[in-house]
């Protein structure tokens, strides 16, 4: 692309906000070198990356993209031999633990980001380097003891010496002998060794080698004799460890410099992960999406927004190259137009960059040749250049370079001299780039432009809004509609004197009076249609709104119904199961109280009790809300056949022929029910979506909190039996086969009323008393059926 067309859509601004979404110095050299391309299948390819770096940023938000540095130039110095200082095997330390870091994450993530993954895969494992560099070197940037056994040997020594050093002079300054030679009591160093400060006058007396002297000339800075060797000892250690570090630092600058390719390969393909990353963090920031790149050199934008404006910007719908090849803008000044230009080539240069544009979500983009764009004045006067010459020059560059496909953009076209020949001459340069192929957007404010575009195939008339109300443009563009220059209006809002304004019209033709008059009503017209469009868009969005909230209560109304129905329904069943556990017990204490010569009358009681309990059970069967389900019941049932059970939302085998009471045993699961015929349904039928989640919830929790052992010790017979006709029904439930209950031995009381019991349960397949390890007599070992 040409840099001045680039430059003339202000493209260096974007790549400008691009580069401060970069975190490295390599993402951002990339972000400032962006240029679009005219490959459709690298623009592709740039956005899929765009693409799938801003859904890594969705899904992966504490990912650490930093912590690595441009270490380029350090590279190429060890490459070049020159010996590197701590601090840059720091950085490069950094970086390739960023490298490891990153290339390991996409590793094991291929297949989710395969465009970041296959530049990921050009980083290189440098594990024992990093480790090496890592423990020779340690912040702020020195050389660690443990870089080198010879290094740590002379750096203890070297303390030693130093400490001994210290000691001897400490004790010279506390000797009273020598504390009036002295001007401070403290031990300092000059040149590398230590001294102590003595008075000038007193330099006979103490005798050492002076080092230095203090800027009044009253101190001097005398090593001691005694000490003297002991500093050279300290000397000595110095020069060896500076030289056991300069020994390292070349063997580190060695092996940096022997990964060095890879190392740049590594560096290049971080920056390209970062610039990527960039492009994805500035998609975010727009709020940006990727369009879609399609052949041919056209366009389609909804909502597109110029991505240099900040505040509440217009968006603007605009299409091109599919219907019309040429669109003619006309409207105020200070409407928009020129923004509407610079909006259009903006966003094709950054879809051509792999850059997301900043418009609706179904954005269609094509790939133009070449961007040319004539905007703005240029007006010159070292070249001589009025704006007319500065306008004409830009349009014969382009239509010596325009060929089919590109993208032109004109502003003012045909502006800056007389009328009726500027408006000539727009229209043939308008005809010439349309013959040429090119996709062409102009604004003029000449009514013969607007003709032209009415007259002629595949060029279309456009405009900016103008409110003849507030006497305010509106910045929305309207495709299909010519515009009115509104001169009059916006000269009266900015204050031309009402006589001025009049006395204008009346220099205007009849005819151009006429059609100003027409184009108002119709804009008045369209203006008012279009607030009734949006009021009645308003209203169907919120009678929607409406009818979506009271359909979800109507559901939850629906559902509370059904669940209070379900509950008040488990609640007297569990009243009739409990009156019959109650009537039970009596049967059975008045078995045990009757006399065995009182049979008749004993069976005769033992009849009108149940015979009480199933009118018991009756009532509370009618009492109970009847659930209602959809579908009809089997017409015909047989013991094998397969149902479906609503109730359950299971399906369940029909155990045998119903009774003649309408109920029929099911087993569903390891669970066997009695249940009215008129609750089943053919097992084909498709089942209610959740049914069958309070039951499930109930198998679980019984699975859960149930033991496989009842104590019953300390309870009277009739308790005992309540308790244990409630265990094994939660036994069977939870689908355990073998239960213990432990009555104790005592007096065998409890023990034969719980075997009267188990004898009679429908579900006890059989029982035996505990063997040794199992309680013995004292419990009971109940085997479900």
């Amino acid at each position: 692309m040409d840099p001045r067309n680039l430059r003339r859509l202000e493209f260096e601004k974007i790549l400008e906000q691009l580069a401060a979404c970069a975190g490295s110095p390599l993402g951002r050299e990339l972000a400032l070198a962006l240029n679009p391309t005219d490959d459709p299948d690298e623009v592709r390819l740039r956005q899929s990356q765009t693409t799938e770096g801003r859904e890594l940023l969705r899904l992966e938000p504490s990912l650490e993209w930093g912590g690595w540095y441009d270490v380029r130039v350090r590279v190429r110095r060890a490459g070049q031999g020159i010996i590197l200082e701590p601090v840059d095997f720091l950085e490069i330390a950094d970086t390739l633990a960023a490298s490891r870091r990153l290339g390991s994450f996409f590793a094991g993530r291929s297949e989710q980001y395969p465009l970041l993954a296959e530049i990921a895969a050009e980083l290189g494992d440098f594990t024992p380097l990093e480790k090496e560099l890592q423990r020779a070197v340690i912040p702020p940037g020195e050389v660690a003891d443990r870089a080198s056994s010879e290094l740590s040997s002379i750096r203890r020594r070297l303390v030693s010496c130093r400490q001994q050093v210290k000691e001897r002079l400490e004790s010279i300054i506390r000797s009273p002998a020598h504390q009036k030679y002295l001007q401070d009591l403290l031990v300092t160093m000059r040149e590398g060794r230590y001294v102590v400060p003595v008075k000038v006058e007193y330099r006979a007396q103490f005798p050492g080698i002076v080092h230095d002297q203090s800027a009044s000339g009253a101190t001097l800075f005398i090593e001691p004799m005694s000490v003297v060797e002991a500093n050279n000892e300290v000397r000595r250690l110095q020069i060896a460890e500076r030289q056991e570090v300069a020994r390292i630092l070349a063997a580190l600058t060695g092996a940096v410099a022997e990964r060095g390719p890879e190392l740049s390969a590594s560096l290049k393909a971080l920056g390209q992960l970062d610039f990527i990353m960039a492009r994805s963090r500035y998609s975010l920031r727009l709020n940006a999406w990727e369009p879609e790149i399609i052949d041919g050199a056209w366009l389609d934008l909804k909502k597109g927004r110029h991505p240099l404006l900040t505040g509440e910007v217009v968006p603007i719908n605009i299409s091109l190259g599919k219907d019309f090849d040429v669109l003619v803008i006309t409207g105020p000044n200070t409407g928009g137009k020129t923004v509407t230009l610079k909006t259009v080539g903006l966003l094709a240069l950054m879809a051509q960059s792999g850059l997301h544009i900043p418009a609706e979500a179904g954005a269609q983009m094509g790939v133009f040749s070449e961007v040319y764009a004539d905007i703005g004045d240029e007006q010159s006067i070292e070249q001589s250049l009025s704006t007319f010459s500065s306008h004409m020059t830009n349009i014969v560059g382009i239509l010596k370079s325009a060929t089919t496909g590109s993208l032109v953009l004109l502003d003012e076209l045909g502006a800056g001299t007389d009328p009726m020949e500027g408006a000539a001459l727009a229209q043939a340069i308008l005809e010439q780039l349309q013959a040429m192929g090119a996709k062409t957007v102009a604004t003029t404010h000449y009514s013969e432009l607007k003709n032209f575009a009415l007259t002629r195939e595949r060029v279309e008339n456009a405009s900016v809004e103008f409110d003849t109300l507030t006497l305010r443009p509106t910045y929305c563009l309207l495709i299909g509609k010519p515009g009115r220059s509104n001169a009059f209006e916006i000269a009266s809002r900015l204050g031309l004197a009402g006589k001025v304004v009049e006395r204008a019209g009346d220099f205007l033709s009849e005819e151009q009076i006429q059609v100003a008059e027409l184009m108002h009503n119709l804009e008045e017209a369209r203006q008012e249609a279009e607030r009734e469009r949006t009021e009645a868009e308003r209203l169907y969005r919120d009678a929607l709104t409406i009818k979506e909230r009271y359909g979800k209560m109507e559901e939850d109304l629906r559902s509370k119904r059904e669940a209070v129905l379900a509950k008040s329904h488990e609640q007297a069943m569990e009243l009739v199961r409990k009156a019959r556990m109650e009537a039970e017990a009596a049967i059975k204490e008045m078995r045990q109280k009757l006399s065995s010569d009182l049979t008749r009358d004993r069976e005769a009681a033992v009849r009108e009790a149940r015979e009480k309990l199933a009118l018991l059970q009756e009532h509370q069967r009618k009492k109970a809300p009847q659930k209602r389900y959809d579908g009809k019941a089997p017409a015909e049932l047989r013991p094998g056949q397969e149902v479906f059970v609503p109730r359950f939302n299971q399906r369940g085998i029909v155990l045998e022929q119903p009774g003649a009471g309408g109920e029929v045993q099911v087993q569903v699961g390891i669970i066997k029910v009695s249940l009215p015929v008129q609750e089943l349904r053919q097992a084909e039928e498709s089942r209610p979506a959740g049914g069958g989640t309070k039951l499930a919830g109930m198998l679980q929790s019984k699975v859960r909190d149930i033991s496989t052992s009842l104590d019953l010790r300390g309870l009277r017979a009739e308790e005992a039996l309540l308790e244990v006709e409630k265990y094994l029904d939660d036994a069977m439930l939870a689908g355990l086969s073998r239960v213990y209950l432990i009555h104790g031995k005592g007096t065998g009381a409890l023990r034969t009323v719980i075997h009267r019991e188990l004898s009679q349960h429908r579900g006890v397949k059989s029982y035996r008393l505990g063997e040794h390890g199992e309680g013995g007599s004292g419990a009971t070992v109940v085997e479900l059926a």
